[in-house]
């Protein structure tokens, strides 16, 4: 959430996540490790250039608050998702939705998929999968947007990503998901990489997806998880 009015100084911790007020160099060392940034509005630019794989994990549409799959939308309106699908296409909408006088499909979904960096029900697949395929899950490194929040960022050091500036947070990658446990507006954080440089996670305010590049068998075993929606993209791929 954004626009708070009279928005609180900056915590010392975002859930369980200590804010870094120091030293960057954690962000300086990932996008020096994978050769930049990519560019705005690419898988790379969300995520990071430089990984062997790209996929990308859809965020569930639902209904009565429960998650749907987007394949289960798709063939409600007689469509299939490819990954390149775009949200407001699969339903038969402008980018926009300012054509939809009405939406859903009874029985099947009530609710689009929320915009912002990764949902929390989505973490929670996703952590069991990058902690096997990074030998520091105990030490991870996490940028989120300054923009989110009741929380003022001023005077705490940010790096920049295509588009944004972000605040740099540390901890274990189990405690990602932390914040919207203890906050009723926070976000979890845009990108989420471990010590060892394994993969990245990377999201953003505008988007209905989250992208994470990796090693080849990392990507293989998002695509295989039951309990994630991925596509295989690549890193020049434009995001949704």
């Amino acid at each position: 959430m954004i626009g708070f009015v009279g928005r609180d100084s900056a915590p010392e911790r975002y859930g369980r996540l200590p804010v870094q007020r120091d030293d960057l160099g954690p962000a300086r060392r990932l996008f020096e490790h994978t050769g930049g940034h990519g560019d705005f509005g690419t898988v790379a630019g969300v995520a990071a250039p430089g990984f062997a794989a790209y996929a990308r994990v859809l965020h569930p549409a639902s209904l009565d608050e429960e998650p749907v799959r987007w394949s289960a939308v798709a063939a409600a309106h007689g469509r299939a998702v490819t990954p390149g699908t775009r949200w407001h296409e699969l339903i038969g909408l402008d980018r926009n939705y300012t054509n939809a006088s009405d939406y859903g499909v009874p029985g099947v979904w009530d609710e689009h998929p929320g915009e912002g960096p990764t949902p929390p029900g989505v973490a929670r697949s996703l952590i069991p999968v990058l902690t096997r395929h990074t030998a520091t899950p105990d030490r991870c490194w996490f940028g989120l947007w300054h923009g989110y929040g009741r929380w003022e960022f001023d005077g705490v050091p940010t790096f920049a990503t295509p588009g944004r500036e972000e605040v740099l947070l540390a901890g274990p990658l189990t405690d990602v998901t932390t914040p919207t446990q203890m906050e009723e507006f926070a976000e979890l954080p845009d990108l989420w990489w471990p010590d060892d440089l394994a993969w990245c996670v990377g999201g953003d305010v505008d988007l209905v997806s989250t992208y994470i590049g990796g090693t080849r068998e990392l990507i293989a075993d998002l695509l295989a998880e039951p309990d994630i929606e991925a596509y295989p993209v690549g890193p020049d791929d434009t995001v949704d």
